[in-house]
């Protein structure tokens, strides 16, 4: 069975200049458009957002963490993902636990990373630190990173997203595959991190035919190496593939310093205008 479906979207697969092949129609900027979550397409209606992956700890980013609650200047967040140490650490931190405090006495859910390692990853292990980021830092949910993606992992997904569930009721909980997963993972949990990587491969990439059965609110995409001048051209692949929790920087893998996601864009206060000021949701 075939999971991929090309809808074409400026500067994406199929567009004039790919060369993958002839130029394929390019969907238009159509009268009332108001930018992505707008108009036409299969993100029709829905409010693109921030998914915030993971910042440095607040003590090495402080204006980081601070730039997410400027009044004014936080953009639509949907989440910020809190990892203290690889997780919630081995004893509570004050620093995590304010700059956490922040975000939520903002109105901005907080969750806690968990790392699945694919599914290696010991379930009491994965629940034990689900009980130190709840007990310690009062998160609202919890990002499930490096989730397994194949169908033969969903006994296992769904079984750590009940055990979740169980600890913190009405926790939102993001499975972090980086890619698109057999669609039983759908059924699981509040949201998919179905894209996860350079832009290099994001401008050209697909969404799976079983994503057009969900709206965009269950998908998200996390994309690094995003040019400036792409910028506008990276949103509107999120609206036509149907993600509306997005999260674009210009930082790289390339620096072995720090990983892509932990400080912010260097345009940050850019695409906050272009997405929308004010902190929501």
């Amino acid at each position: 069975m075939s999971y991929l479906i090309n809808r074409s979207h400026p500067g994406g697969p199929g567009s004039a200049g790919h060369p993958g092949g002839p130029g394929l129609p390019v969907p238009p900027a159509v009268a009332g458009d108001n930018g992505p979550g707008t108009g036409t397409g299969t993100g029709a209606g829905a409010r693109t957002g921030f998914g915030v992956p993971g910042l440095a700890h607040p003590l090495l980013a402080p204006d980081e963490w601070n730039a997410l609650t400027r009044p004014g200047g936080a953009g639509p967040l949907h989440w910020v993902v809190l990892d203290v140490a690889d997780g919630p650490g081995v004893q509570p931190d004050p620093s995590c636990l304010e700059a956490a405090g922040r975000l939520r006495n903002a109105g901005v859910r907080v969750l806690g990373r968990l790392d699945s390692a694919y599914g290696l990853r010991d379930f009491g292990e994965l629940v034990s630190d689900a009980h130190r980021f709840t007990d310690w830092y009062r998160t609202d949910g919890f990002l499930l990173d490096r989730c397994p993606a194949d169908r033969a992992a969903l006994p296992a997904v769904r079984r750590a997203v009940h055990a979740l569930r169980t600890i913190h009721d009405g926790a939102h909980i993001v499975l972090g595959h980086g890619t698109h997963p057999h669609p039983g993972h759908a059924d699981i949990a509040d949201q998919l991190v179905t894209f996860s990587g350079p832009w290099s491969d994001y401008r050209w990439s697909q969404a799976a035919e079983w994503t057009v059965d969900h709206p965009p609110e269950r998908f998200c995409h996390f994309v690094h190496g995003v040019p400036r001048s792409h910028l506008e051209e990276a949103l509107r692949v999120a609206r036509w593939q149907g993600a509306a929790t997005v999260w674009f920087t210009d930082r790289t893998d390339r620096d072995s310093r720090v990983g892509p996601w932990e400080p912010l864009p260097g345009y940050w206060d850019e695409v906050v205008s272009r997405v929308g000021t004010g902190v929501s949701e």
